[in-house]
């Protein structure tokens, strides 16, 4: 198991991955650190739960805007993925995504 230590919003924090998955990891970290310096420059520093919750729902947003993309069939093809299967996908990430989220924000709220 390999460890990365990332950055976001100023932070460091180790994060445990799959051997080989340390500079994916590390550009992930990186995408929600700019998303999360979006909203500090939007918003403020409005605390660090309020941040991670707010990215986390404009990340959703953005894989549920691919997934539509994905649902609608282009001329001509077939097999596509119907709209229903799409749903139940995104609504499963989007739940697991919900349990990441108030599991980091529990480990951020502790003194």
């Amino acid at each position: 198991m390999a460890h990365v230590s990332v950055t976001i919003n100023g932070r460091k924090y180790p994060i445990a991955c799959d051997d080989g998955q340390e500079a994916h990891l590390s550009r992930l970290a990186a995408y929600v650190d700019r998303r999360i310096g979006e909203l500090v420059a939007a918003v403020g520093q409005v605390g660090d739960a309020h941040l991670l919750v707010m990215a986390s729902l404009l990340v959703a947003d953005e894989l549920s805007d691919a997934y539509t993309e994905l649902d609608t069939p282009q001329a001509g093809e077939e097999g596509f993925v119907t709209r229903r299967q799409m749903d139940e996908r995104l609504s499963s990430g989007i739940d697991s995504l919900a349990e990441r989220i108030e599991g980091i924000a529990e480990r951020l709220e502790r003194p």
